[in-house]
């Protein structure tokens, strides 16, 4: 799946665009590279977001097409909430 798609699918970005404008900006890892929107992502790769106010880091539990909102929390674990 694309990490554009992933990153709104599993609601930790609310659209699909700012997605798309935190990868092209360089805010985006995967596995402690910078990436672009059409990464491919797969479970048990390690992502990073680099906000304002600090950095989120999750590893990938899943990947799925769509998802109910009470279940898209657990398509990844947080380990890192700045």
């Amino acid at each position: 799946m694309r990490l554009d798609k992933f990153l709104k699918v599993s609601r930790i970005l609310k659209r699909r665009t700012v997605a798309n404008e935190a990868c092209h900006g360089g805010k985006v890892s995967v596995n402690g590279r910078t990436a672009k929107p059409g990464a491919q992502i797969k479970p048990g790769d390690k992502v990073a977001i680099a906000f304002a106010g600090g950095q989120l880091v999750f590893v990938v539990n899943q990947v799925k097409e769509s998802v109910k909102k009470d279940e898209a929390a657990q398509m990844y674990t947080i380990l890192q909430d700045e």
